[in-house]
């Protein structure tokens, strides 16, 4: 599906159908509206407009907490620096700052671990919903419905995973009174791509369209299908099932000629009641509140790079916590500009880095020349060995899907940590998140 860069309206907030989390425990507390149906008479007979409700405030949550998510993983990834004035714990903590440790009990941590579950609460609400609903929908669209609710979930419970990582996630969380224990590293990553393969079993070949409207992608179900199977070739080469990963690509809406910008994303508006992107600041903001590019990638950078735009130079140097950056970090930017939850450039990449862990060296080359070409490079002329072309695609990723929080998974991933900067003697790359407080 082609992104559509004419903003659809979106509704952040409606009454009962944004579950807000009691956070405590995973427990979710429901918030009710008194000029809405209660929550068990949504679960036991909604309305097509109710569903629809659940949806716009599923949507809506994706997005709390994002910025701070993008922080976490950005900050750490040493993609760009986030100066906060007023909150030293952000160069301090993230960036091990003299000792400093990641906190288990601050927002950091706890805000986006909770916004992600609570929008895993409202899937839930959303496929009782669906399993129970008297409204006049076909079984193909209860089933659609529910695989979109299940994909979410996938979704959400993987973000959850990038910042816990060995910690492992929660997955059964649908009862709060009853919460399913943690699982594994292994286990977590396996339940993800299990969710997301049963959702698309609903979804493959449906030609129903979903009983509701969806800003993510296109509201046929075996269009969604795409989206589904992007989001578990991602899961794939993380768990390093490069044989299912290489079907979920040839199922989803990769395109190796297509546009690099087309998939799925959050979008924002100045809508009443809706939200800005949350990671946007004009060039030369002064330092005191601010994202500005870490030096690193800017020297390390190919000379002629079209990504460099991506970090315009500043009047003047930011400087906070004996950090400097003359460069902003200028990714998105308006303050409604989308921001990725997947598009084929991630695609590109995810293909060549398969076709070289299956020994296709040729087509891995053919999608890394498709990545350079756009950014007005020439084509790959390096070794052409397993090693090299992996170095070769951890590059291109860093420029093609910088800012987007990709870089400090990739570099876990490939157990490369140890290879990104320090800033400042003392400081610390981290490995992942601690559990929350209140989950121990």
């Amino acid at each position: 599906m082609k992104y559509q860069h004419k903003l659809k309206q979106f509704i952040a907030f409606t009454g009962l159908f944004v579950i807000a989390m009691g956070w405590w425990g995973c427990k979710v507390e429901p918030i009710l509206d008194p000029n809405n149906p209660s929550i068990g008479s949504v679960t036991q007979s909604a309305q097509l407009g109710e569903l629809q409700n659940l949806v716009v405030g599923t949507e809506a949550g994706m997005r709390i907490y994002l910025g701070t998510y993008l922080d976490d993983v950005s900050m750490i990834g040493r993609e760009y620096y986030r100066f906060a004035a007023s909150d030293p714990r952000v160069t301090g903590d993230l960036l091990g700052k003299g000792g400093a440790t990641l906190d288990n009990n601050t927002f950091y941590t706890t805000n986006p671990f909770a916004g992600r579950y609570r929008v895993v609460k409202n899937t839930n609400v959303l496929i009782q919903a669906l399993q129970n609903t008297k409204a006049g929908i076909s079984d193909d669209q209860r089933k659609a419905g529910i695989a979109y609710a299940k994909t979410v979930q996938a979704y959400e419970l993987l973000m959850v995973f990038n910042l816990e990582y060995e910690n492992g996630i929660r997955v059964d969380v649908n009862d709060p009174d009853k919460l399913g224990p943690f699982l594994s590293m292994k286990e977590s990553l396996d339940a993800i791509q299990n969710l997301l393969n049963e959702a698309n079993n609903d979804l493959k070949g449906n030609t129903a369209d979903l009983p509701f409207t969806t800003t993510l992608y296109s509201k046929k179900a075996s269009d969604f299908s795409k989206f589904n199977r992007a989001l578990a070739a991602r899961v794939a080469v993380y768990r390093q099932d490069w044989a299912l990963a290489n079907t979920a690509l040839s199922e989803s809406f990769l395109s190796l000629t297509g546009s690099l910008t087309d998939g799925s994303y959050y979008l924002f508006s100045t809508g009443g009641g809706d939200l800005l992107n949350p990671v946007f600041f004009p060039t030369n903001t002064p330092a005191a509140e601010v994202r500005v590019t870490h030096p690193g990638w800017i020297t390390d950078a190919t000379p002629g790079d079209a990504r460099l735009s991506k970090a315009p130079k500043r009047t003047t140097t930011a400087t906070q916590d004996n950090l400097n950056s003359d460069y902003d970090f200028f990714v998105y930017t308006t303050n409604v500009a989308p921001i990725p939850i997947i598009r084929n450039e991630e695609l590109v990449l995810l293909y060549a880095e398969v076709k070289v862990w299956q020994n296709s060296f040729p087509d891995a080359i053919v999608a890394i020349n498709r990545i350079r070409t756009a950014a007005n490079l020439p084509p790959y002329a390096g070794a052409v060995t397993h090693d090299a072309l992996i170095t070769e695609i951890l590059y291109q990723r860093r420029y093609s899907l910088f800012g987007e929080g990709h870089r400090w998974i990739d570099m876990r991933r490939y157990g490369l940590l140890n290879t990104l900067p320090i800033d400042r003697a003392g400081d610390d790359v981290w490995q992942q998140f601690p559990r929350p407080a209140t989950e121990n």
